[in-house]
C-alpha cells in the first residue's frame, strides 16, 4: 500500500513514490529483521513483488515513446 505524508520531502526522481515505498517495504519485512539478510538478497528471494512490479513498470515507462502521450506508469 503506498504511504503518503504531508511532511515527506518531495523526491524529484521519476519514480520516487514507488521507490520509496519499495525501500520501506523491504526494510520492514521478515527477511530483512529477522533473518538479518541484507534488502538485495530479499528482493531476489521475491519479497515486495506487487512494488517492485510497479517499479519496473514506472521505468519501463519512461522509455517507452508512447508515455509522452500517456504518462508514467506509477506514482
Amino acid at each position: 500500500m503506498p504511504k503518503y505524508y504531508e511532511d515527506k520531502e518531495e523526491d524529484g526522481r521519476a519514480c520516487g513514490g514507488v521507490r520509496e515505498d519499495l525501500r520501506q517495504c523491504l526494510l520492514e519485512s521478515p527477511c530483512v529483521l529477522q533473518e538479518k539478510k541484507s534488502p538485495k538478497q530479499c528482493l531476489r528471494e521475491g519479497h515486495c513483488r506487487s512494488l517492485q512490479m510497479t517499479f519496473f513498470a514506472c521505468k519501463r515507462s519512461m522509455l517507452d515513446t508512447r508515455a509522452r502521450f500517456r504518462g508514467r506508469k506509477g506514482y
